[in-house]
């Protein structure tokens, strides 16, 4: 049996072979140890940054909606300005019934209705209708009456044509003769005819021309 005393270079090398692997295994434990510390550091930001981000989606979505509510409600605003309502139906006052139908009616002055109009004729080849209306004024003239005429079309408030005439009935052996003398058109008196008896200037002046004709 050997004993290798103390001091030789055997127990030398030993040493520091120990020492050696004492180092190795330190080192081995420190590196594990930054591994685990930079793993646990790096996942704190991680979740830092997805709470900061999930807090940061949060606000813009509740701003977004905010300013999509704060539209619409404007948008609505802008359209109800700008909206005319148009009713038609029976309005109740007490006892009397008020209708918001048909044409109004001055007093003592014939209109129209929507029936007599006939706004909805329309021929059998569907083509394009145009509407036109006359209104006659009559003034009793001797045994007969002068007619005025003022014709317009529909929706206007002024006749884009007028005429004035004397009309007569006379009785006939064959039946009742109409007589009709034109006198007038658009305010001015027609020419004189020269075999005439009849003052076309007299009668037209019993013509009942539109105001602003």
């Amino acid at each position: 049996m050997n004993y290798v005393a103390g001091g030789t270079p055997e127990n030398v090398a030993l040493a520091q072979q120990v020492n050696s692997r004492l180092r190795a295994d330190s080192s081995y434990v420190a590196a594990r140890a930054f591994l685990f510390r930079a793993l646990g550091f790096g996942a704190f930001l991680c979740l830092t940054g997805i709470g900061v981000g999930a807090a940061a989606y949060g606000w813009a979505t509740l701003n977004q909606f905010d300013t999509a509510a704060a539209k619409i409600a404007s948008a609505m605003q802008a359209a109800l300005a700008d909206v005319t309502l148009k009713t038609k139906g029976e309005v109740t006052l007490t006892d009397n019934v008020l209708k918001l139908e048909g044409l109004p009616k001055a007093a003592g002055t014939p209109t129209p209705t929507k029936a007599q109009l006939g706004s909805d004729a329309a021929p059998a080849s569907k083509a394009a209708v145009n509407t036109t209306f006359t209104v006659f004024k009559q003034v009793p003239y001797l045994d007969g009456q002068i007619v005025t005429g003022w014709n317009f079309k529909d929706n206007a408030d002024q006749p884009y044509q007028q005429y004035c005439y004397f009309s007569r009935r006379s009785n006939e052996t064959k039946g009742q003769v109409e007589i009709k003398i034109d006198l007038a058109m658009d305010g001015k008196t027609l020419p004189q005819p020269q075999k005439s008896d009849v003052n076309l200037e007299i009668l037209a002046r019993n013509c009942v021309w539109h105001e602003k004709g």
